[in-house]
């Protein structure tokens, strides 16, 4: 039996993070755990999150867990990033005046500005991003499989992230412009969104996530 090690450091909806899991992982099993062997030794890894970018990068390197994460990527095991785990992702966050993240990817994460309007009504557009908005697949993908193109998916989020080139982005949302909600690279696959709230394309992306061996 292969196990999806969801990681806990304090940070995030793991419980509905791990009943999404649980509900299409088949024979799969699902291990909520902060125990840095535990996460070693499992095939798959998901790094979820929410909350402030500098709590969870302090808890992350606190627990040891930022060392634990590299290791996963490094031995090109899959791993998932979900919300504020996409965002930790990235090189830099403009959030709490500055932290510093794992760099996974090259970029930074922004804010949305305050004045952000729709681009075709022109109507002010509120900060945090939340609510359904579609998920254009820009490059193909093992985690896109038997989801439609544009399909719709649940954000909550007031930063957004800014890779350094386009290479990674797999998927992109408009709110206001175009901004990256999904990037992969090797066997690392991340989201902005929330799957666990996404209805059924969410679960199938988890889905997706379990039967994913790391090749692109």
């Amino acid at each position: 039996m292969s196990t999806v090690a969801v990681i806990d450091y304090g940070m995030g909806n793991l419980h509905s993070v791990a009943k999404a899991l649980e509900h299409v992982s088949g024979d799969h099993r699902v291990l909520v755990t902060s125990d840095a062997a535990e996460i070693n030794a499992a095939e798959r890894v998901v790094l979820p999150g929410v909350g402030a970018m500098r709590d969870c990068m302090a808890e992350l390197r606190a627990r040891g867990l930022d060392a634990v994460v590299h290791r996963v990527v490094a031995e090109r095991r899959p791993l998932l990033g979900v919300c504020v785990g996409m965002q930790a992702m990235l090189q830099h966050s403009a959030e709490n005046e500055g932290v510093e993240c794992l760099g996974i990817f090259e970029g930074t994460v922004e804010p949305f500005p305050q004045d952000l309007t729709d681009p075709v009504s022109g109507a002010r557009l509120k900060v945090p991003h939340m609510g359904w908005n579609q998920v254009t697949q820009t490059m193909p993908h093992p985690m896109w499989e038997k989801i439609p193109q544009d399909a719709r998916f649940y954000f909550v989020h007031s930063y957004y992230a800014q890779p350094a080139s386009p290479e990674p982005i797999a998927a992109s949302t408009i709110y206001g412009f175009p901004f990256a909600s999904a990037l992969a690279k090797d066997a690392v696959f991340a989201v902005q969104f929330h799957p666990e709230k996404s209805q059924h394309d969410g679960l199938q992306l988890y889905a997706n996530f379990v039967a994913w061996d790391g090749q692109i």
